[in-house]
């Protein structure tokens, strides 16, 4: 794969990849143990510093499809162009539960079973957040949750997305963590027993919260998410440093020694030490496959 216009990182069973829009439609790029990621960003002149990436509709079988942005512009509202926003039938779905309103297609894909989970990350800050049948697992992975629990199991969207409200308004967990705060936190992870301990007490309580709610369609549950080997050495306090240059431009040689959801612990040619790399600052950018190396400063170098 030559590259493409980063999407951001998924996962699945298999792992994380890279997911592009190429010429040639949708890709992914899997991201693979001990993996060398060599790469341009295109920036400059004529180049906006971030571009659109389309909008999503959902099929009427309740199955989301991504479209490309018609006309390739810059980003306006986050990460779409005013057009793609205002064409996106997924972000319709955060509002459903109180107003009802939604496509055909949306409403089947909200139909389905939906999971309540409780998420710590490596700071010890938790969340509360949902989700569906389908990305039950991935959900956590693409997050990068240190340590989360499944509290309880709706029969659909709407009566999931009730209950993260309700325990959001009457508990600590907030129902969003910023991207940069979470990275910060991996420079110096909690130890693993203190994040389980703190997600598990939350979980308890959260739990407890919403069984006694006057709200059906959900029972309360009481499982564990299990976080893949591949994530193990990013979550796992050990000497670090933030990667020395940012990814909205330039050239890159990255090896990839784990994953945690768009966090890469990675190494560099000819430098001893682990860099921890944020590869969703790629998003929005396109960026060119080829036999590149990231210069590391001088002084960076000294510090191993």
């Amino acid at each position: 794969m030559d590259g493409g216009l980063v999407r951001g990182v998924s996962w699945n069973a298999q792992g994380p990849a890279l997911t592009l829009t190429t010429h040639d439609g949708d890709a992914r790029l899997p991201l693979l143990p001990g993996q060398w990621l060599r790469f341009e960003v295109l920036s400059g002149d004529g180049v906006p510093a971030r571009l659109c990436l389309g909008f999503t509709r959902v099929e009427e079988s309740g199955q989301p499809q991504h479209f490309a942005c018609p006309t390739g512009q810059g980003a306006e509202r986050g990460f779409q162009c005013g057009a793609c926003f205002a064409k996106d039938q997924m972000r319709l779905m955060h509002d459903f539960h109180r107003s009802g309103h939604a496509p055909p297609g949306l409403k089947a894909y909200l139909a389905q079973q939906h999971w309540l989970y409780i998420a710590t990350f490596a700071d010890g800050t938790t969340k509360v957040g949902t989700a569906s049948e389908r990305s039950k697992w991935s959900r956590l992975a693409e997050q990068g949750a240190l340590v989360a629990r499944y509290v309880a199991r709706a029969q659909d969207g709407a009566v999931v997305r009730h209950l993260e409200d309700a325990v959001s308004t009457n508990l600590p967990p907030t129902q969003f963590v910023r991207g940069a705060a979470k990275f910060a936190a991996l420079l110096h992870p909690r130890p693993p027993l203190h994040l389980e301990q703190t997600n598990k007490a939350m979980a308890d309580v959260v739990r407890e919260h919403v069984a006694g709610l006057a709200l059906e369609g959900f029972e309360a549950v009481e499982e564990q998410w299990q976080r893949i080997g591949f994530s193990e050495a990013v979550a796992i306090p050990s000497r670090r440093t933030a990667y020395p240059q940012p990814l909205d431009s330039g050239r890159h040689g990255i090896r990839l020694d784990s994953m945690l959801g768009p966090t890469a612990l990675a190494g560099l040619d000819g430098v001893d030490g682990a860099f921890l790399v944020d590869l969703g600052g790629l998003k929005g950018h396109k960026i060119r496959c080829g036999d590149y190396q990231t210069v590391v400063p001088a002084l960076q170098e000294s510090l191993f």
